[in-house]
């Protein structure tokens, strides 16, 4: 007689072992059904139970392998919608890393400068990816073990030398782009220097680099809103984008120094129809969406965080706010759907933005209200306001001073055994975490600081979602070295590493994402990869792992009312020496009717430098 696979031998292999014991339940179950059926024919008997076990070892053996090779993808701002900023990797111990080191095999070698975060994206036909974009225009795609270029596109348009009141200089690809897997496309924002200026939203093939046909969509030609048009020149995008139920977001905000006619906007663009743009703005000039972070989602509503408004005349008009947008992006301009302190006004005046750092999703359980939206200010308090009813001007907001001024940045927020925190990195030099209490309100509690020079974003490793959280931050345009702190004391668990592991050129705000056991970090003209000295294990995939469909090469769109640029993408060979594709002469664009031009205004006297 056959034995019940709890039975079975220790001489059987690992995998088969685990697959035994996936399977346990069902085998025992149906072993009783057919031994003890009692009528049936013993050997026929014996002979389907055997095929039975069998087959459901194939099923529980194919489940075993599908997970081990379950794709990792790192697709957009801070890992996940809600931009908390969460990586699930087993390898990241707090004994490995401790040490951390600089993985100098890794070239990573770029051209220009960096501000976005880079992303990681497996499941293609080159293997696992690093994508970078920077500031003069330039997209890469990198081999994630080498750092040597899978493709490249250096001919997306000329960037902007000068913007007003002096922006990057130049200003081309500023916010992190994003991924979306089932199609295999890259979305990015690009400001090409032309006569206007104009900002132009991008659909690259992930694979390939080749222009997605119908794209770019050029945003001054499509975006309006209650009759305010979109004017580029005014308009900086430095916020990640967000990809959310098939539409991709943007949102924009003015130039260091609050000059010209800026407004914050929103701008969502169909994926799978361009033509479908769509768009919110603040009615106020001013407004500006500031932070890293960009759009945050819950999977339904977009959320976003304003700064100050000008010539508002006492009325509200969508500045110092958190918005809730739907779909599209529509705003219902009901109190329940933004939230703004009765001081809005007063913060205003004062150049002291409610939206220092963007939006981040918290769900706090057992709190009550528990699905919760957090806002940072230059005023130095954080705001946590409940997202399924915001509540209008002076709604309900459960609010701490935080000490120091906050702007530019992402926030994170991370659940551990000891509570559920949130974490950022001020401009008086420190990385701090507060704690959420589950409690009906929740309240926002001290937790723990260390001083850090920079001022950067901060992210989040742990080994399976529930332990070993550590908080890291890079020492942006500080001491240029990658910091990690045990996310419920801040003990300093990572110090910086040796000489190998100094960086150059960290801009402020950047980020570094965490894939396989390494990290990645965007500096100027370069990719840092850091590595664990274990082995590296696969980690638990991303909420937004799905299968990679490839695109297939198709002709690139050109911008409209722009210098044309080269009709085809650098293409570099693979390591392996692999060809890449190349994107066929450009066709002719549909016309597009650009709105009437608006004068910039001289930069406000005495305006304050931004973020």
């Amino acid at each position: 007689m056959i034995a019940p696979a709890t039975a079975f031998h220790k001489t059987d292999d690992p995998v088969t072992f685990a697959a035994r014991l996936c399977c346990r339940k069902s085998l025992t179950k149906n072993w009783h059904a057919v031994v003890e059926g009692g009528r049936e024919n013993p050997v026929h008997g014996r002979m389907r139970s055997f095929i039975f076990i069998i087959a459901i070892l194939v099923v529980c053996l194919c489940g075993v392998v599908a997970r081990a090779g379950t794709a990792v993808n790192v697709t957009q701002e801070h890992n996940n919608p809600s931009r908390d900023g969460v990586y699930i990797d087993p390898a990241f111990t707090p004994e490995a890393a401790a040490n951390l080191t600089r993985d100098l095999n890794f070239d990573g070698t770029i051209s220009g400068n960096v501000y976005a975060q880079p992303l990681y994206i497996e499941g293609g036909a080159n293997g696992p990816m690093i994508i970078a974009v920077t500031e003069s225009n330039n997209v890469y795609a990198l081999n994630a073990t080498t750092g040597l270029p899978i493709w490249s596109r250096t001919d997306i348009g000329p960037p902007v030398a000068i913007t007003p009141c002096g922006g990057f200089n130049p200003t081309g690809i500023t916010g992190t782009p994003v991924v979306d897997l089932a199609s295999g496309s890259l979305f990015f924002d690009a400001l090409i220097d032309g006569s206007p200026n104009k900002h132009f939203i991008y659909s690259l093939n992930v694979d390939t680099g080749v222009t997605t046909p119908g794209w770019p969509v050029d945003v001054n030609a499509t975006a309006s809103y209650n009759g305010i048009d979109f004017v580029s020149l005014a308009q900086e995008e430095r916020g990640g984008l967000a990809l959310v139920n098939g539409i991709v977001y943007v949102s924009y905000s003015g130039y260091l120094g609050d000059c010209g006619n800026y407004h914050g906007w929103v701008v969502g663009v169909d994926i799978n129809n361009p033509l479908t743009v769509g768009g919110w703005a603040t009615t106020a000039i001013g407004g500006g969406i500031w932070g890293h972070g960009g759009v945050a989602s819950d999977g339904t509503n977009m959320f976003v965080v304003t700064g100050n408004t000008f010539n508002t005349g006492g009325n509200w008009m969508g500045g110092e706010a958190i918005i809730r947008l739907q779909a599209g992006p529509i705003f219902t301009g009901q109190p329940t759907d933004y939230w703004a302190p009765t001081n809005w006004l007063s913060l205003d005046n004062g150049d002291t933005d409610l939206g220092g750092v963007s939006a981040t999703v918290v769900d706090v359980p057992g709190a009550n209200p528990s699905q919760l939206v957090l806002a940072l200010g230059k005023d130095g308090n954080a705001y946590l306001v409940n997202r399924n009813n915001l509540g209008g001007i002076g709604g309900t907001v459960y609010q701490a001073n935080v000490m120091g001024i906050n702007r530019g940045t992402s926030a994170v927020t991370y659940h551990t055994s000891q509570g559920i925190y949130i974490a950022f990195h001020n401009d008086a030099g420190t990385i701090r975490a507060y704690k959420i209490t589950a409690t009906s309100p929740p309240q926002i509690t001290f937790a723990w600081s260390q001083n850090q020079t920079g001022r950067g974003s901060p992210w989040v490793t742990t080994t399976d979602g529930a332990s070993n959280f550590i908080v890291w931050v890079a020492g942006v345009a500080g001491d240029q070295r990658l910091h990690g702190y045990d996310g419920d004391t801040g003990a300093v668990i990572y110090a910086g590493g040796g000489a190998n592991e100094l960086m150059t050129g960290t801009r402020q705000w950047n980020t570094g994402i965490v894939a396989r056991g390494r990290i990645y970090f965007g500096a100027d003209n370069k990719i840092y990869a850091f590595k664990l000295p274990t082995g590296t294990p696969t980690p638990t995939p991303t909420a937004t792992a799905t299968p990679m469909a490839t695109a297939s090469a198709t002709p690139t769109s050109t911008p409209t009312s722009t210098p044309t640029p080269s009709s085809t993408p650098t293409t570099t060979p693979t390591p392996s020496s692999s060809p890449t594709a190349t994107a066929r002469s450009t066709p002719t664009p549909r016309p597009r009717v650009t709105p009437r031009p608006r004068p910039t205004p001289a930069p406000r006297p005495g305006a304050p430098a931004r973020g």
